[in-house]
């Protein structure tokens, strides 16, 4: 379980600025197909993603699964 909180802008999530290394026509095609998370709306124009849920992608690129808090 992450303890971190917020969100996150595509442009600090892909490439080439953030850790995914995937295009926006990427992000985009994974989103429809459930590959990556949902964007959430945060303003009229404004979409983003909790950093819960991309921290939990890069655990599962990572190899990281779920392990119970020590």
């Amino acid at each position: 379980m992450h303890a971190l909180k917020g969100f996150l802008r595509l442009k600090e999530i892909i490439a080439p600025h953030g850790p995914i290394p995937v295009s926006r026509s990427t992000w985009w095609a994974g989103v429809r197909s459930g590959r990556f998370p949902k964007p959430v709306k945060i303003g009229p124009k404004i979409t983003a993603w909790r950093v819960e849920d991309i921290a939990a992608l890069i655990d599962i690129f990572n190899g990281v699964r779920d392990q119970p808090a020590p």
